[in-house]
């Protein structure tokens, strides 16, 4: 446990320590469709989160949702084809966000061996959680089980570049009290049982001209303290655009409130999963975006570089 805050300690040193200039490109095509979240027009939507970017012609799975099948039958209502993907990325350790791996690998391994067979994972995310005494991190298995079909996992203390324009952000330095996890979960540290906050969240981060494009499965680590590690890594104060899940369902007005207050010029709000319908609603007035750029996300809905949000029918507006 002293090596692992050790790396981290050394890698965010020696990253805080590059000029801004020198940090990061920026990348010129970005899509993202959302592959799983609760809202569906087309294929089935299910509490759990999964989205296919493309970062310059390089394209990402980030997270595999809840249930083994929804995002394989989702893709391919979609008509989209994952086995020329290679790269996934998992948030973080929740099942809703780890279900569909395995199923996808397997699928996939017929038509193309590496095919979702390098998987990036945030440090941390194999500590051993339990629930009443009773070990609670299921992705320890399915880990295991992804790596018995010749798959690999990269395990990241920090922000790394997967692909050209696409970066892994690695655990979230929490600069703000954000309490963005759901009780009942804990870790035991050198004999001591702590409440579980998701330490290994990590979220991608495509710098642009017009801005960061952060993807992010729940926002356990808080979508203020990923909003600064964007600006950290990009030199740059302007997130263009926040996607998937940001779990503040649940949280008071008081949070919505400040929460806007740190996002201001935010330009585009897709918000799914955890992030809650009023939730996004609410988001939408305190940052002053309006119903074509803040919209609830749902199966088959986009986010484009240039182009914006493409709600779908459900979540769409006419007007």
């Amino acid at each position: 446990m002293q090596r692992y805050f050790a790396v981290m300690l050394a890698f965010c040193l020696l990253f805080s320590a590059m000029p801004a200039e020198a940090r990061v490109g920026d990348a010129g095509k970005v899509k993202v469709t959302t592959l799983s979240t609760m809202l569906a027009d087309d294929g089935f939507g299910e509490w759990g989160y999964s989205a296919l970017v493309e970062v310059d012609g390089h394209k990402i799975l980030f997270d595999t949702g809840a249930r083994p099948e929804v995002v394989l039958r989702n893709a391919e209502e979609l008509g989209i084809d994952l086995s020329q993907v290679e790269d996934v990325v998992i948030s973080h350790f929740h099942g809703d966000h780890t279900g569909g791996l395995l199923t996808l690998r397997r699928a996939m391994l017929a038509r193309n061996p590496r095919a979702l067979a390098r998987l990036h994972v945030g440090a941390g995310i194999f500590e051993q959680r339990f629930a009443k005494g009773i070990a609670a991190n299921s992705f320890i298995a399915t880990a295991a089980a992804y790596r018995e079909t010749g798959a690999d996992i990269i395990e990241h203390a920090g922000p790394v570049e997967i692909a050209p324009g696409a970066w892994f952000g690695g655990p979230v330095r929490r600069i703000y009290d954000e309490r963005n996890v759901s009780p009942g979960l804990f870790l035991r540290r050198d004999g001591t049982e702590l409440a579980d906050t998701v330490p290994e969240d990590s979220s991608l981060i495509i710098p642009t001209e017009e801005g960061a494009v952060i993807v992010t499965g729940c926002g356990h680590a808080g979508i203020m303290n990923i909003a600064e590690q964007a600006r950290t890594l990009t030199g740059s104060r302007s997130i263009l655009a926040v996607i998937g899940g940001i779990h503040l369902f649940d949280r008071p007005d008081s949070v919505l409130v400040e929460t806007a207050a740190r996002l201001k010029g935010l330009r585009y709000l897709l918000g799914g999963h955890c992030t809650g319908v009023e939730v996004t609603v609410r988001l939408r007035e305190l940052l002053g975006l309006d119903r074509h750029t803040a919209v609830v996300e749902a199966v088959g809905s986009t986010f484009t570089l240039g182009i914006g949000i493409d709600a779908r029918r459900i979540a769409g507006w006419a007007g």
